[in-house]
């Protein structure tokens, strides 16, 4: 049987993640232009009045993703002010994470050995804390984006949301 480091089930799920949603960004824009107005209209489009619009839905999957692999690894993330207003902003965020996810190599994350990760939620075990936590709040902020774009005519698939669509 194979074994899969927090590394493997880490970085190059959220690498591939974020990958994903700056494609789906791509579309979103492509498919604004075509239908006559700014891409920016959807970056304050929500599903539901207490939900997070879009660019909130982005920064989370951004936050969720460097904060998580920096709690995992022990490499700092970096900052970003969550101020983005444009497509643009958003793909720059993006790009910012993949960069930084990009530094991070297995040996970091055993290095941190077996300490338990603590957060505001609470005092979980690593591998709890990547499968209970941090994958699932990833991809429900991704979940959430699609169907924000879906609904509001972007002709998105299950392919998109994937990252499996060829361009």
């Amino acid at each position: 049987m194979s074994q899969i480091s927090l590394h493997q089930a880490c970085v190059p799920v959220f690498s591939h993640g974020l990958k994903a949603l700056s494609a789906e960004l791509e579309a979103a824009a492509v498919s604004a232009t075509a239908r006559g107005f700014s891409p920016e209209v959807l970056v304050d489009a929500r599903l539901y009045p207490d939900m997070l619009p879009l660019v909130g839905q982005v920064q989370r999957a951004s936050d969720t993703s460097k904060f998580s692999a920096e709690r995992l690894s022990g490499v700092k993330s970096p900052h970003f002010e969550d101020n983005e207003r444009t497509f643009a902003e958003l793909g720059s965020r993006i790009q910012g994470t993949l960069e930084y996810l990009a530094t991070i190599e297995p040996a970091h994350f055993e290095a941190m050995g077996e300490a338990p990760i603590v957060t505001p939620l609470g005092t979980a075990s690593r591998e709890r804390y990547l499968l209970d936590f941090a994958l699932p709040n990833f991809f429900f902020h991704l979940a959430t984006v699609h169907a924000i774009l879906r609904h509001n005519g972007v002709p998105l698939g299950k392919l998109d949301y994937l990252g499996l669509k060829k361009r």
